[in-house]
Order: C-alpha cells, then structure tokens, then sequence
C-alpha cells in the first residue's frame, strides 16, 4: 500500500521551499527555487514547478498540499486575503484551481508553529508561543494543541505589540513595537547608521563595542518584555524562538531568560521554557504540508 502523503510550499521573500512529507511529518523530499519577486507573477509558476516535481518523485493515496505565505488567510484558509505592497498577484488569488488540487494556505508564522507541533520543539507542548525574529518578528499561538488564528486570521502577530509607545510606527501603525525594537528592518535607525543588520551589530559587541551591546542588550531586554507579556495572558508552557537572529544562539538566549525571569510573573515559581525552534528555514513548509494532511482527515 502507498504512502499517504503531503506537499508543502513556503513562499518566502528570497527563496520558495517544497517539502514533501508523510502522515507523521517526515520530510520524504525536499526543494529550494528562487521566488523572484519583483518580477511579475513568475514565483506562481515557480511554485506549480515545484509541486510537479514533487509529484512525480512521489506514490501516494492522498495528495494535499498546503502553502504558507506572508500575509492574512481568509477565513477558510484557502488563499491570502491580505498582503498589500509584496508578492504582486497573492492576494485573494485560488490556488485550488491553478494546482488542480485541493490547497489549504496559511500565515507563514502559523505554518512554522504547526511544524514546531508536529515534529519540533513544541511537540510536547499543550500551550505555546512562536515568534520568529528576522527581518521583522512574526509570531503564533498554539492553544489546546491546536493553532489559534482568532476571529479574522492575525492572531499570533507579536510582532506589533507595543514595547514603546513614545517610539515611531511600524508598518501596521503600532507605535514601538516588537518588531522595530528588534527586528532587522530598523537596525539602521537604532545605531544611528553605524551598522547595516543584526549579524554585522553581534560580530561588534563580540569584539566589545559598545554602541553594539549597548543595542543589543537594549533589544534582548525588549523582546523580554515582550514575551513576558504575550506569557502573562496566554500562559504557555513553551515559548519558541525562531528566525535568523536566533542563530545568535547563547548571546540571545542567557540574557533573554535573565530577563524574562525579571519580568514574568511566576506564581509558584513556575515558568514555561524558553527553548530554539528546531526545523529552520524548512518550518514553514513542514507546517503548511501538516495543516493540510489535517485539513484532509
């Protein structure tokens, strides 16, 4: 008898990746093409590209396919209702009918806290948080072991909460949020042009510049305040972090529980886990192939 089998697409800014995966979310295949956006609609054939493929690698009983995008699902999460000024031609466009297949699409933070669930970090977990920190922060709640996505999809985004209210507006008019005390996208404006991204700010307070640490720790400090909140009202037992900036590793991870520790409220002592997601760069696929297994059964 064949496998019972699942495709899975991210969609990201720079690159597309497909995963194939079987019913317990072991990745059977998997693939990277550029996406190109800013050059018309050619990422869509990118993607139909790399569903083929998979295909013809693969015998299966049932083929379900999942994509995660930035953006805001619509409710039946069948295509990205919101995703103003990238990605020329995602929104509201019916993935079901250019794949001939059925196709379950997902909010990229959703997708790579559905893959955590599955087969990562949070698999044990009954409550968790992601955030991702790369360019912006993104972010996902998993409650009951379910994903949350709220009444209208933007559940998750922790990214927008506010940290600062005297500080300048992100991209959705949140005055100093999450995002803009640590994500990539200001890093410019908090060291005053000295530095052009996060990993160039490191490498500096590894060498003991002070500006460096002096933003770094400032940001660290920030984002635990953040989660600190985000844990106060959800009460997770684990709380994830992913993207690029959390390959900083210890120089993330020591301070940000240091922290966390001073802020949190912990009755009792008791505190949920702070712990590295597992899945990389591949989450988001391994999440959106899961979601649509599920949605399949």
């Amino acid at each position: 008898m064949s496998k019972i089998i699942s495709i899975g697409i991210d969609l990201g800014g720079t690159r597309i990746k497909g995963v194939a995966v079987d019913a317990n979310g072991n990745i059977l295949h998997q693939t990277y093409t550029p996406t190109n956006d800013g050059e018309g609609e050619v990422w869509k054939g990118a993607i139909k590209s790399t569903v083929e493929d998979l295909k013809y690698k693969l015998d299966s009983d049932v083929m379900s396919v999942g994509i995660s995008a930035p953006g805001l699902p619509n409710k039946e999460n069948t295509t990205i209702a919101f995703m103003p000024g990238r990605l020329d031609g995602l929104e509201n466009f019916n993935w079901s009918e250019y794949l001939q297949n059925p196709v379950w699409v997902l909010n990229d933070g959703v997708a790579a806290l559905v893959a955590e669930a599955k087969t990562g970090a949070a698999k044990e977990s009954t409550n968790a948080i992601l955030v991702t920190l790369g360019t912006g922060v993104g972010g996902a709640l998993l409650i009951n072991k379910q994903p949350y996505q709220g009444s209208f999809n933007k559940a998750g985004h922790i990214g927008h909460m506010v940290i600062d209210s005297n500080d300048d507006c992100d991209v959705t008019g949140m005055p100093g949020s999450l995002e803009e005390c640590i994500g990539n996208c200001s890093i410019k404006k908090r060291t005053k042009g000295k530095f052009t991204s996060t990993q160039d700010v490191l490498n500096a307070y590894k060498n003991g510049d002070e500006l460096a640490k002096n933003v770094w720790l400032t940001s660290v400090r920030k984002l635990a305040v953040g989660l600190a909140s985000v844990s106060n009202f959800i009460s997770p037992d684990t709380i994830i972090v992913g993207g690029g900036i959390a390959e900083a590793n210890e120089d993330l991870f020591i301070p940000l529980n240091k922290w966390f520790d001073e802020f949190e409220w912990q009755p009792g002592g008791i505190r949920p886990q702070i712990v590295k997601a597992v899945h990389g760069d591949l989450a988001g696929a391994i999440g959106a192939a899961c979601f649509a297994l599920q949605k399949n059964f």
